[in-house]
């Protein structure tokens, strides 16, 4: 419920967002009829379709994507019919002839008039068009919808989501009528008003088919509604809206506080439904009696788990001899995450030696209804939950539980805690205060702060040019490129993606051609090698290749901290890029 409310007053912030400008015309150009009878029913058919369509993204099929193509090009030529029949009375008359012979039959047969059906179908056009900036609510909800797939929930959330819209616009469009009502009263004033609005109809078909609401409008800051929306998570935080928040960021510690005795919150639920196990035979919860477990809920690629592992695989190897045991539970963001392999591979690569549940289908997932990577369960000996922790750090905290459940069970003369701890690489913890750029995803189901001359194009290769400068957390693609919901993919050799980013590391999930054949890419920063600001996967003259689907580290920069602009060209086709991380 509490998300619901996050979600419907997320929509109705859209109307001070600058995508909310492509399908204004739309609706202000019913202001000729009633509220009932022209923009309630066009509200409607928008906020339906809206969710219709946003709930088949989840799917993210083939088909799904055609469904979805072919319904706003068939929307932008009806909406475009539209907007020249609102210039010209004649071509209006014209293509109306038809309608009129049809409507005047159904006034003979059932007395009926002022039929609600073009505004409808007006509004299902306008939901096939509408493109919401996505800030942090509608990124929370379509996450949600990657992880558990299309479902009643997130159509409902999705509904909240354009319910709030059309509220908004339903009162912008009450504004817009008394307008419209002062220059009724004269026949020229309303022809210029009417012709006004078919001019406005035809811009906002043409920024769309441009492409300009999921590109230009997208980088505007002075409307950005970001900052407000995430006050309303926090204000509204609770236990709900801040668990399907942000699944890869912030850090929620649930622990008992010191000298009391940890609460009980729940029992360990089924373990049944992993694909498949690794490092041990399929394990159930009741063999799990008598042994205090932590389960750790992790993705490979997931640049905040992997810098939770060394304490991980510590606590494994200190506490495995005195009844402690971890069960990693792989439960995969991206779908080449889903494969079997790669898991094995990473695994193995990580050095990971106790237990991992492969959750491809997130039924352990669902059955603790978790939201975040990395999260970690504390489980004690008879079975029940006694803490939690969302997020990266608390790691002192954790371990003291650790050791108080395990005393508990009845374990003495336990080691020694803490101790000097040696990450490398992607495992050294972040430098948070010198962290200023966001997680950002290449996939147009998830972009934000794109910038180019050519709009961000869906699923066909399109040639894009790098922007001629770049705002702090803005990126560019250069070269030909096919962005697909997921990842950008490069269509051809020399093909670049260029960042500007704030922190000391930089990473990016990364997956070679399709015939699997390793990608060669060079990094500059600020045009220059990397030298010693190198990352772990490069060397210092900026080479190296993308051999398997993970997550590369880029850059780790040696000295101080500031803004630069990061660059990857890739010196052969096919490369796949997922997301930046950074550290």
């Amino acid at each position: 419920m509490l998300l619901a409310v996050l979600a419907f007053l997320g929509g109705a912030l859209t109307i001070i967002s600058p995508c909310i400008l492509p399908v204004l015309p739309f609706v202000f150009a019913r202001q000729d009829r009633s509220f009932l009878r022209g923009t309630l029913p066009l509200l409607a058919g928008m906020a339906v379709t809206f969710a219709l369509i946003a709930t088949l993204a989840a799917v993210g099929g083939a088909w799904a994507v055609r469904v979805n193509s072919l319904g706003r090009l068939a929307a932008l030529v009806l909406l475009a019919v539209f907007g020249v029949a609102l210039l010209s009375k004649a071509f209006a008359e014209w293509i109306a002839r038809p309608f009129v012979a049809l409507g005047n039959r159904l006034i003979e047969r059932q007395g009926a008039s002022d039929s609600v059906l073009p505004s409808a179908l007006l509004g299902v056009a306008t939901g096939f068009l509408w493109a919401p900036c996505a800030g942090p609510i509608l990124g929370l909800i379509l996450t949600g919808a990657a992880i558990s797939g299309p479902s009643a929930r997130t159509s409902l959330l999705l509904l909240a989501y354009a319910l709030g819209a059309i509220c908004s616009l339903a009162l912008a469009t009450f504004a817009g009528a008394r307008v419209y009502r002062a220059f009724k009263s004269s026949l020229q004033a309303t022809d210029w008003v009417r012709r006004g609005l078919g001019v406005a109809v035809l811009a906002g078909v043409v920024a769309i088919a441009l492409g300009w609401d999921t590109g230009l409008l997208t980088r505007l800051s002075f409307a950005s509604t970001n900052h407000v929306e995430q006050s309303l998570i926090e204000a509204l935080h609770g236990e709900g809206a801040n668990k399907a928040a942000g699944a890869t960021q912030g850090a929620i510690t649930k622990t008992s506080a010191p000298g009391a005795v940890p609460p009980v919150e729940g029992e360990l639920p089924s373990l049944d439904g992993a694909t498949a196990w690794l490092n041990s035979a399929p394990l159930s919860a009741q063999q799990l009696r008598g042994k205090v477990v932590l389960i750790d809920f992790w993705t490979y690629s997931c640049i905040n788990c992997l810098r939770t592992l060394p304490y991980l695989k510590v606590w494994y190897e200190r506490y495995k001899d005195y009844g402690f045991l971890i069960i990693g539970v792989h439960a995969p963001e991206f779908a080449f995450e889903k494969d079997e392999a790669n898991v094995r591979r990473a695994v193995a690569d990580l050095g990971i030696r106790y237990p991992v549940a492969i959750d491809n289908d997130y039924a352990i997932w669902r059955a603790f209804d978790n939201q975040y990577w990395p999260a970690h369960y504390f489980i004690d000996a008879n079975g029940r939950i006694r803490g939690h922790h969302f997020g990266e750090g608390g790691y002192q905290e954790s371990e003291e539980l650790i050791r108080e459940l395990l005393g508990e069970a009845g374990a003495k003369n336990l080691p020694a805690a803490g101790g000097v701890l040696k990450a490398q690489g992607i495992e050294v913890a972040p430098d948070m205060p010198d962290v200023a750029s966001p997680e950002t995803y290449l996939g147009y189901e998830r972009a934000t702060n794109f910038a180019s001359p050519v709009a961000l194009r869906h699923d066909r290769a399109t040639e894009y040019r790098l922007a001629a400068a770049l705002a702090l957390n803005q990126w560019s693609l250069g070269g030909r490129w096919i962005v697909t919901p997921e990842f950008a993919q490069a269509a051809t050799a020399g093909s670049e993606i260029v960042f500007r980013f704030h922190a000391r590391d930089l990473h990016l999930v990364l997956g070679p051609s399709a015939d699997g054949h390793p990608v060669r890419f060079r990094v500059r920063i600020d045009g220059r090698e990397p030298g010693p600001d190198h990352g772990a996967d490069v060397d210092e003259h900026g080479e190296g290749s993308v051999g398997a689907e993970r997550l590369y580290q880029l850059i780790r920069q040696s000295g101080s901290i500031g803004d630069h602009t990061f660059s990857i060209q890739f010196l052969d086709a096919g490369v796949r890029a997922y997301s930046f991380t950074f550290g």
